[in-house]
């Protein structure tokens, strides 16, 4: 199952999100996220996710009002959905490998 995840992912020619992907494969949400997490681990895949966003540093819990929750729950602090990119091994890339 591991494998196909990989290949269905390396497959897409656009965007697509986890509930669509594991729609497709037939597996849970949760499940599938485990197994693009061992994927991430394995370098295979790529997290495009920063750590931080530059509207989570925006808001700093003062900028709203005093009883401003923080960038964790922010309603005006708009989330961008996971985006991962496949990494290309050195023979995909056409240079010879090490």
């Amino acid at each position: 199952m591991l494998r196909r995840v990989l290949r269905e992912i390396e497959a897409l020619r656009g965007p697509i999100n986890l509930y669509d992907l594991a729609r497709r494969l037939e597996i849970e949400p949760g499940a599938l996220e485990g197994m693009i997490d061992f994927w991430i681990w394995k370098g295979r895949l790529k997290d495009n996710r920063s750590g931080v966003t530059a509207a989570e540093v925006a808001c700093s819990g003062a900028v709203c009002s005093r009883s401003c929750p923080g960038p964790q729950d922010c309603p005006f602090v708009v989330r961008m959905p996971r985006t991962l990119s496949v990494v290309l091994s050195p023979q995909d890339k056409g240079t010879p490998g090490i």
